[in-house]
């Protein structure tokens, strides 16, 4: 006979249910963190953290047969998860744990995992997600390798208005004179 899992131990797919229909109902009430998830149904992204749970603590395999490996941290790297958000996502969470009024030692079990995947998920302390911030150093990595060639880089608003990072395209040269084939201004 095999031992039950913690998925078992603490009371299966209806405690599953439990805990991210509470953590998403407090979701759907925290304007700020609620901006975190694009979709405007919270019901698949609730749906896909009871499979990921599920899964983690022993139960249906469903997340990994559908999604593949967790892979956490890339799929919050759009997100620009700081200390703020994970406070209140560990307010929510704390709150569907209690709920659930599971003996003290799954009760601390669970609560520990979500600390420290909630702790390991923040990516961000100026409120711009990793996605972000690597876009932006290469295009400053963009610059900085155009200014080395001696291209024209301007930051602010472009010739069209357009703000931001505006680069412009390296002088044609005529061939045979070395002039340049467009005027100065």
């Amino acid at each position: 006979m095999t031992e039950p899992t913690l998925y078992d131990q603490m009371g299966g797919a209806p405690a599953f249910e439990q805990l991210t229909r509470v953590f998403y109902e407090g979701v759907a009430g925290d304007p700020e963190l609620r901006a975190l998830y694009p979709e405007a149904d919270l019901g698949p992204a609730e749906r896909r953290l009871r499979m990921f749970f599920e899964q983690y603590w022993g139960g249906p395999k469903t997340y990994g047969d559908e999604r593949g490996h967790p892979r956490l941290r890339m799929r919050h790297a759009a997100f620009a998860v700081t200390p703020e958000m994970r406070d209140r996502w560990l307010t929510h969470m704390r709150a569907a744990v209690d709920s659930l009024n599971l003996p003290p030692l799954l009760h601390e079990t669970l609560w520990d995992y979500c600390d420290r995947a909630a702790q390991s998920l923040v990516n961000s302390y100026d409120g711009r997600s990793p996605l972000e911030t690597q876009r932006d150093q290469s295009a400053g990595a963009r610059v900085a390798l155009r200014e080395a060639s001696g291209e024209s880089v301007t930051i602010g608003p472009d010739a069209g208005g357009r703000s931001g990072l505006g680069i412009a395209p390296p002088p044609v040269r005529s061939r045979g004179t070395g002039e340049s084939a467009y005027e100065e201004s």
